[in-house]
């Protein structure tokens, strides 16, 4: 297939979920064809990277100013700040011209950030079909963020956009060819938005597809170095509000209950851009708490950690975190709500919690009993192993791109 996949950030090894799929796709001998953005000469390096493993890239520069300005103008309209954030008439003018010309079989667009260009392809009547790939459900993400996050500026933005966000991914739901979504809760929160057609949810349900995220198994394993008894890491981008969030709820709800067990434990808090207030937080327990910031590396902390932990307050989608610390056969203790979009089974894969308390003691108890942890670890790592493979994912999309060409829907809704 001749695939043009419009992606409104560069993928990269972070972006991981565009980047995979995209490579995946060209290892099972598709054509594809990359339209984004960058901003910055790392940008622009990783767009080169892309067209190396064998994509057709074409990228625009996106200066700072023009995503500030492009919120700004959102500001007294229906467009949600996310859609306008990446928006460059540029790039849709240049898709549009070369999908109406007959390049390509199909058009996959990523994220909220990219939902505008899937509009625009359907407002000029795109001769092949649009698939749109959600990722996580925004409105349903928004919604936790306004009652839960710790930041009151993130309590405010949330709920700031959330109506017209709702709106807007309803309206996209409806007027996509086939919407992907990396969770059943996300679909389920996803096909009950109001829309603004006739489409009613059941029908909205049997467009949109559970495509899960994955890990690639190559970069993520294993090394055999003993690990340090006595580390835990909670990994990702610690400027990420529901990240600032988790962390929070694990330096004050959650550690001081282990260190009441085990004195000796320390937590490596590990991520690009840590908010200041985890600074605040982990200055109050000298010596028993290291915030990394970027590091060029993760798989020396997951490697090397006694346990991740994954202390999701709020969240959409699947966690990275997790699937990546599995990969590495870390044992995972992960709040419940993080694993929601995973088939992993508490007490053999990983170990599930619902408050602090029993975080903590799940904490403790996998740090006393390292053959339990190990045997966790190992299992965790057959669990990635056997679901989330990206070569195999990549296949379940190839299918819905071909249902999509041909008319069909796909099997049953949310199957993925």
């Amino acid at each position: 297939m001749r695939i043009a996949f419009i992606v409104p950030y560069v993928p990269n090894l972070i972006r991981a979920r565009p980047y995979n799929l995209i490579r995946a796709l060209i290892r099972r001998g598709h054509a594809v064809s990359v339209f984004t953005t960058y901003s910055g000469e790392p940008e622009r390096t990783d767009a080169g990277r892309l067209a190396q493993m064998g994509a057709r890239v074409t990228a625009w520069p996106a200066p700072r100013w023009r995503s500030a300005w492009n919120m700004i103008s959102a500001l007294p309209s229906d467009v949600p700040l996310q859609a306008a954030f990446s928006w460059l008439p540029q790039l849709a003018e240049r898709a549009i011209s070369e999908v109406v010309a007959g390049d390509f079989d199909i058009v996959h667009v990523e994220h909220l950030r990219g939902a505008r260009y899937a509009l625009h392809l359907k407002d000029n009547s795109s001769p092949v079909p649009v698939i749109w790939d959600s990722v996580d459900c925004i409105s349903y993400l928004f919604e936790q963020a306004a009652a839960s996050s710790s930041s009151a500026r993130w309590r405010m933005l949330a709920s700031l956009d959330l109506a017209r966000t709702r709106r807007y991914e309803a309206l996209i739901r409806d007027r996509a060819d086939r919407t992907l979504i990396t969770s059943e809760i996300d679909r389920r929160a996803l096909a009950a938005l109001p829309g603004r057609s006739s489409r009613r949810e059941t029908a909205a349900q049997e467009t949109i597809a559970v495509v899960p995220n994955g890990v690639d198994l190559d970069y993520f394993t294993p090394s055999g170095e003993e690990r340090d008894a006595s580390a835990l890491v909670f990994s990702g981008k610690m400027s990420y509000h529901a990240n600032v969030t988790a962390a929070q709820h694990l330096l004050t709800e959650i550690m001081p209950l282990v260190w009441s067990e085990r004195p000796d434990a320390h937590l490596w808090i590990v991520g690009k851009d840590p908010a200041p207030v985890l600074h605040r937080s982990a200055a109050r327990h000298p010596g028993r708490v290291t915030i990394t910031g970027s590091v060029p590396d993760i798989r020396p902390y997951l490697r090397r950690a006694a346990l991740s932990v994954a202390p999701i307050v709020y969240g959409a989608g699947s966690q990275y975190k997790i699937l990546e610390a599995m990969a590495c056969a870390t044992p995972v203790v992960a709040a419940r709500r993080a694993i929601a979009a995973l088939a992993a089974t508490d007490r053999r894969e990983l170990f599930v919690f619902d408050d602090a308390a029993e975080a903590a003691e799940q904490i403790v108890r996998l740090l006393s009993q390292p053959d339990l942890a190990a045997r966790v670890g190992q299992a965790g790592l057959e669990y990635v192993e056997r679901y989330h493979r990206w070569d195999a994912i990549a296949g379940r999309l190839e299918g819905i791109y071909g249902e999509s060409i041909s008319g069909k829907l796909a099997d049953t809704p949310g199957n993925g």
